[in-house]
């Protein structure tokens, strides 16, 4: 068989699978077992090779196909769920037999986010006392913040033919210098700086939002102004910049009582960072994991 015909048969089993695969979720639907002979185990709907499809599973299927029907479920409607159930399980099998789950980056990350999801979920601890969530929050005060903004009116200065580096940031002390001397922003602007390709926006905004449009290092100028002051000329990238800063909102701690379930959810997705992280710990003792000595060196490094 060639690579190709081989790469259009995944697909075709992946695609049958997905068309005739049960359309409920079904949690333990099967469990792998010694491969069985004569009549189907006490406890089990069917078997598929060395793989049980329990008798519980198949029932709750039918369950929520009837909860999803108009019409009674009948014996027709519940073979019909038993067939999709085996053809199924008959696919996945064949999957693996082709090396499905180690060759296509579609279904190993489907598997890691299916492995993730079920370790989270069996993390989550009870639901905390109010004192519990208390001193989460008195310890991770830092994380329950509203950010600050800042409303800055930037002035842009870029080079213009014939200027050198030291001409453009000239301009850029002359319009700091004027600025300082209260002259109108709007016409210093029109009259020294250069035009913006976007603009930035006139208002409040996150220091992370004001970067998109600076940079960088004039964001972290701006940082560091009060309101009404004007900086002295920043370069970030090829472009001098000169920063007045009209307003600014300092960062404000949330009360608990506002943001309790906030930090409820982050108590939450916590435990269950923690509990996955120990998880995959103990897969990596328990493996025989090696790895070859200097693979990690960049490039052209001994």
């Amino acid at each position: 068989m060639t690579a190709r015909s081989e790469s259009a048969r995944v697909r075709w089993v992946l695609a049958i699978g997905a068309v005739v695969g049960l359309t409920v979720a079904v949690a333990g639907v099967v469990r792998p077992g010694p491969r069985f002979e004569g009549e189907v185990p006490p406890g089990a709907a069917a078997v598929v090779g060395d793989t049980v499809i329990e008798r519980e599973a198949f029932e709750t299927a039918v369950g929520l196909l009837a909860a999803d029907s108009k019409n009674p479920v009948g014996e027709p409607e519940r073979q019909h769920v038993l067939d999709r159930l085996i053809e199924e399980e008959l696919l996945v099998q064949r999957a693996r037999e082709l090396g499905v789950d180690r060759a296509d980056r579609r279904v190993r990350s489907l598997l890691v986010s299916a492995m993730i999801d079920s370790i989270v979920a069996d993390a989550q601890p009870d639901e905390p006392r109010r004192a519990e969530v208390e001193a989460f929050y008195r310890d991770n005060s830092r994380y329950f913040v509203r950010t600050g903004r800042l409303y800055v009116r930037p002035l842009r200065f870029g080079r213009r033919d014939g200027e050198s580096d030291a001409d453009v940031r000239g301009r850029a002390a002359a319009a700091a210098r004027r600025l300082r001397a209260g002259e109108d922003p709007d016409r210093v602007e029109a009259e020294i700086a250069d035009p913006w390709v976007v603009p930035v926006p006139r208002g409040l905004l996150p220091a992370l939002k004001l970067r998109e449009y600076l940079g960088p290092t004039p964001t972290r100028a701006a940082a560091t102004l009060a309101a009404g002051e004007v900086s002295d000329p920043v370069k970030g990238g090829g472009t001098w910049y000169v920063l007045r800063m009209v307003d600014r909102e300092p960062e404000e701690a949330l009360p608990l009582d506002e943001i309790e379930s906030v930090v409820r959810a982050e108590m939450r997705r916590r435990a269950g960072d923690d509990a996955l992280r120990s998880y995959l710990e103990k897969l990596r003792d328990r493996a025989d994991v090696r790895v070859r000595p200097g693979v990690t060196a960049l490039p052209g490094e001994p």
